[in-house]
């Protein structure tokens, strides 16, 4: 990439704003992940008999719904995360390349 280039989509106004707001964002859904993820490693290391706890009169233990949960909520921050991505961060990137490059 030439570096004037560089410089001109770095010094753009449309290029700090999509650059912070998705900075903000991904921040939010990376402190999210983490307080679901290490609540969960918390309550395996400090809580182990409410995880074994039996739901019903099966072999199923409370342990599996709730690791259950921490993978779709995964699941449901990065479809979250992509569905931003591309509408309002898309649009934001489109804008910049025809500020940047007219």
């Amino acid at each position: 990439m030439d570096a004037a280039l560089a410089s001109k989509i770095a010094g753009h106004p449309k290029y700090q704003e999509l650059k912070s707001k998705r900075s903000s964002f991904g921040w939010w859904l990376t402190a999210a992940m983490m307080i679901v993820y290490y609540g969960f490693i918390l309550l395996v290391a400090f809580n182990k008999p409410f995880l074994a706890s039996r739901l019903g009169e099966g072999v199923m233990t409370m342990g599996i719904p709730v690791g259950l949960g921490v993978i779709l909520f995964t699941i449901v921050i990065t479809a979250i995360y992509v569905r931003r991505a591309n509408s309002e961060f898309d649009s934001l990137a489109e804008e910049l390349n025809k500020a940047v490059l007219k």
